[in-house]
């Protein structure tokens, strides 16, 4: 696998409260954030950023650069959790910052508010879901 592995929601929250060292990454978008709310990482001593893994102009360009000035350094084995909408660009963000030499790179599965549902919605599983904490910008 090219990246640590996946992690269910509470996983990555345990994670995250247990390893002082771990960071919280979220890589929707801006208008994500601002709309749907981010995890609250409050209870874990402010320990996320907020790094676009895509642009409306496409791939993030500068994403590397950006996992960097949140604070995390090439070969340092510090512990970064990915988290997107429903666990799919996480995955591609985990594998970006492996082969950067960030990491272990973790992946949350279902993300912050999962696949559509059968009633056409999102929010039935993953990070709120789980009632993890969130909160809005």
């Amino acid at each position: 696998m090219p990246y640590a592995g996946d992690l269910t929601p509470q996983q990555a929250w345990d994670l995250l409260a247990s390893d002082e060292r771990a960071l919280l990454v979220d890589v929707r978008t801006n208008a994500e954030w601002r709309l749907i709310g981010v995890p609250d990482a409050t209870e874990i001593g402010g320990r996320a950023a907020l790094v676009e893994w895509t642009t409306p102009q496409g791939l993030n360009p500068r994403f590397v650069d950006e996992l960097a000035e949140a604070g995390l350094t090439p070969g340092d084995e510090r512990p970064v959790v990915f988290l997107c909408r429903s666990g799919v660009r996480s995955v591609a963000a985990a594998q970006a910052a492996t082969a950067a030499g960030f990491g272990p790179a973790y992946n949350v599965l279902r993300g912050f508010e999962g696949d559509v549902g059968p009633d056409g919605q999102r929010g039935h599983v993953g990070w709120r879901a789980e009632g993890l904490p969130w909160t809005t910008l």
